[in-house]
């Protein structure tokens, strides 16, 4: 495929365009509801309230520092509050319910009123699907508050509260106190120091999706992705917020990420090219090849550019070379200091999901998603290939163990011994890899499963997984096809970038894995750790007990 090649196919959904939110006449956004969240569920004792253990007297209560007036920011903000509390005393006997909704009466009497209490009796023993870290209290919230799991937040002490929310599919903010275990602190996607500093990140994460004014319609957007299929996929959202307001809109990426491209909603035209600041392997920077990208972009005739970039990378090489090829108006994250080379120079924080970094970025240039449309990742429906019929009946469990960095793949011995479990377990498995993987998946699949390695393009893959009923991965592109579909994953997540941004996003999920190895936070595509002992040491049992939490039954259904 040639380096400049273009594909003029249409790609955009219908759904996609018409300056959707803007205010007639003023530029103004027209007030829509919350973005990202709309509800916070919190965790009781040690989050709202000091952790007096089983306590059914309600002088003992005292709230956490700073509690009142930050719950009373989310509320001015419109989210609506819920409390998700495990209370085992009830069923062990130290207090009677009467004396729950006591405790309950004061703390509403001390922190305000709360929209719903969620409240697990069981304990540990009762097996319940209530009781976190089971996600079953954090549905029964949504529900009440008339939204789902996915647009609520929960902030939590420990690490079952987080697990609670990862298994629903909601956002989970760990803030510590004296009985957070360490580990349960390293595999938290989301750490603040206290309840006030969750709600402001909460409320500045909010806020950053969301511009406070749009641009004038667009008529030719050209936006940037040059990474790897993972990349493209979770940049989606943000590539549909440019699109609400762009009669156009043409993708650069990169030959890694293509196959991603073609799926993506909101993309009328793709232009592929590497780019060698960007690729992990790059070439030799050739003048010659840079002029042919040059001439290639002023071609696309683009209003305006949105460059999206991951938080390790720099956007000013190409806003350089958009700026040779006249592109007037160039937006783009950049700690960096820019120059006249970028327009909209925006910043992130450390910790944000890729999705919403994205996202903040498109709304930092004046673009938000359409109102019908939600920040998660999707697909264009017809361009998933469907699943191939003799695969079977829908409900399996895909596992999938390769990655192109072979730091983030699941060791093959352990990869067998989880197919092998799953099996035991009555699952059906289908095992799926690349061509480069077929020797691993053929190993694997003998331990238990249908061998589909090397059997599959981007787009059917995407239709094998969207069939599914889990997806185990690790941090690679098939678990963002699984966010992409709504399918739960059991992420096997090597800690090598941080799980808060490139976790599975707003998708039922269960992390396993050591998240306080030696790889954390090295960025390293080749294991530096001999064993690969942030996966080595994962249980298969822990596997199938993944499933069970994500309500995947042995019987190939949900």
């Amino acid at each position: 495929m040639r380096q400049d090649q273009e594909d003029p196919d249409q790609r955009r959904s219908a759904r996609v365009y018409a300056g959707a939110g803007r205010a007639a006449g003023s530029g103004l956004v027209a007030a829509p509801r919350p973005v990202l969240y709309d509800a916070v569920l919190l965790d009781r004792d040690g989050t709202l309230i000091e952790d007096v253990p089983y306590n059914g007297d309600p002088e003992k209560v005292r709230p956490v520092p700073g509690a009142r007036v930050a719950l009373d920011r989310l509320r001015a903000a419109g989210l609506r509050l819920a409390v998700v509390t495990n209370q085992s005393g009830l069923a062990r006997g130290y207090f009677t319910g009467e004396q729950m909704r006591a405790v309950q009466a004061r703390v509403e009497e001390l922190l305000g009123r709360f929209d719903a209490w969620l409240v697990c009796p069981h304990d540990d023993a009762d097996g319940c699907g209530c009781r976190k870290p089971a996600p079953g209290l954090v549905h029964a919230a949504a529900r009440e508050l008339g939204t789902s799991a996915s647009r609520c937040v929960l902030v939590g002490d420990i690490g079952r509260d987080v697990a609670a929310a990862l298994a629903a599919g909601a956002a989970g903010v760990l803030v510590p106190t004296p009985v957070t275990r360490p580990e349960e602190i390293a595999a938290a996607g989301w750490v603040a120091d206290d309840l006030p500093a969750a709600v402001r990140e909460i409320l500045r994460r909010q806020q950053a999706v969301l511009p406070g004014r749009v641009t004038d319609p667009v008529g030719t957007a050209l936006v940037v992705r040059s990474d790897s299929a993972g990349d493209v996929l979770v940049t989606g959202p943000a590539i549909r917020a440019v699109a609400a307001g762009a009669r156009r809109v043409v993708l650069l990426c990169g030959p890694r990420g293509r196959a991603a491209a073609d799926l993506l909603p909101g993309v009328d035209e793709v232009v592929e090219h590497p780019l060698p600041w960007i690729d992990p392997d790059p070439a030799p920077v050739d003048p010659d090849v840079l002029r042919t990208l040059t001439a290639r972009l002023a071609a696309v005739g683009a209003d305006e550019a949105v460059v999206f970039t991951s938080f390790h990378q720099s956007a000013l090489p190409l806003a350089l070379l958009l700026r040779m090829a006249g592109v007037g108006r160039i937006a783009a994250i950049s700690d960096d200091y820019p120059g006249s080379l970028v327009d909209i120079r925006h910043r992130v924080p450390v910790g944000v999901p890729e999705s919403e970094r994205a996202l903040s970025l498109a709304a930092a240039a004046g673009h938000r998603l359409s109102p019908d449309d939600e920040p998660v990742l999707r697909l264009r429906p017809d361009a998933v290939v469907p699943r191939p019929a003799a695969l079977g009946d829908p409900g399996y469990v895909v596992l999938h163990p390769g990655s192109a960095a072979s730091s983030r793949a699941c060791p093959p011995a352990l990869a067998a011994r989880i197919a092998e479990a799953l099996t035991a377990a009555g699952h059906r498995v289908l095992v799926t890899g690349s061509r480069d993987e077929r020797e691993v998946t053929a190993r694997v699949a003998a331990a238990g499963g249908t061998d589909l390695g090397g059997r599959t393009d981007m787009a059917g893959l995407a239709g094998i997984v969207a069939d599914a009923a889990a997806v185990v991965v690790g941090n690679t592109g098939p678990a963002h096809l699984a966010a992409a579909a709504g399918v739960p994953v059991v992420s096997l997540f090597a800690p090598t970038v941080p799980f808060g941004q490139w976790g599975p996003y707003r998708v039922p999920t269960v992390r396993l894995g050591d998240a306080g190895a030696l790889c954390r936070d090295t960025r390293a595509a080749t294991c530096p750790v001999p064993g690969h002992p942030c996966l080595g040491g994962v249980d298969p049992a822990e596997v199938v007990e993944a499933l069970r939490v994500l309500a995947v039954s042995g019987g190939g259904g949900r």
